[in-house]
């Protein structure tokens, strides 16, 4: 770690200590962020890298309709209504309170997630053995977070946290590893898909990266790619077309879905995956999609 990071590191832990970091700019905040975590200049007037677009993004990009968009509950209509009812995975049951849940009327097996964060997600295999306890404590945790404040991802601040109950999807054909499907849009065009695989084996989680036509990339960001041979999805082409449907009109979103026997199913759209704060290895990556973001203008005096 450099001298400047950790200045700004202490810089930033002691305006959280007082609340400052809720009082500052989200710009300045971003700056002394992006200083901490990538030690590097955040350039507001001319951003070229992913990263540095993904920050300006976030400050400069602000459209209402991104707020429904990143909710997992209210995003079901929107890509119901764009895509069609068959690409959404059901929905059980929706409650403001994990107490308010009653179990008896769910499945032997479920998935309990909010919807308004990442990570906050429990999987209900066999309700004779699922820890309810534990469900609670993780699931009331997730309830006060808003992941706008670490990374003023600003979409997230007026959700609403609430619980969802989706039914547990199993591809019954697969291999046990239920992949997830990342499509990068920049300006409604998908040019790479990350691959999420491997998560509940004991190496941990990979990230494998491919060109439009499923040609392997060689770099990573932040989590190793896959020693495993990755085969493209049946329906590949189909989620293309599907992500390029969701990505209309906006300079970068990352469309997720999931093939289960045979049919797709929508995940989730993130505008930030990574916060904009995850490195590149080789680091020329991050420049070389960052020149796929085309940035919407504004007025200079604005910067």
């Amino acid at each position: 770690m450099s001298i400047k990071q950790q200045l700004v590191r202490i810089l930033l832990r002691g305006m959280k200590e007082v609340y400052m970091d809720r009082i500052i700019s989200d710009k300045l905040y971003l700056s002394l962020l992006y200083r901490r975590v990538l030690d590097k200049k955040m350039h507001w007037d001319n951003p070229c890298t992913f990263n540095e677009k993904l920050q300006w993004l976030k400050i400069y990009n602000r459209r209402n309709e991104y707020t429904q968009m990143v909710d997992k509950i209210a995003v079901k209509k929107i890509v119901a209504e764009k895509l069609g009812e068959k690409y959404i995975i059901p929905t059980l049951g929706v409650w403001d309170d994990f107490d308010d849940i009653d179990f008896s009327i769910l499945p032997d097996r479920f998935v309990l997630k909010c919807n308004h964060d990442s990570g906050s997600i429990c999987i209900c295999k066999n309700k004779n053995t699922f820890d309810i306890a534990e469900a609670r404590k993780k699931m009331r945790k997730g309830l006060k977070q808003n992941l706008y404040w670490a990374g003023r991802e600003w979409p997230y601040k007026d959700v609403k946290p609430r619980i969802l109950a989706e039914k547990f999807m199993e591809d019954e054909g697969g291999d046990g590893d239920l992949k997830d499907y990342k499509l990068m849009c920049f300006n409604g065009k998908v040019y790479c898909t990350f691959v999420c695989s491997e998560r509940f084996e004991g190496s941990g989680l990979k990230v494998t990266f491919f060109d439009r036509d499923w040609k392997r990339l060689s770099f990573e960001r932040h989590y190793p790619s896959s020693e495993k041979v990755i085969f493209k999805p049946v329906h590949y082409y189909e989620m293309i077309r599907l992500a390029e449907e969701l990505s209309k009109n906006i300079p970068f979103v990352r469309s997720d879905f999931y093939e289960i026997n045979g049919q797709l199913y929508f995940g989730e759209l993130t505008f930030y995956p990574g916060s904009g704060l995850e490195e590149f290895t080789p680091p020329e990556w991050d420049r070389r999609l960052g020149e796929l973001i085309k940035l919407p203008h504004i007025d200079p005096l604005l910067l």
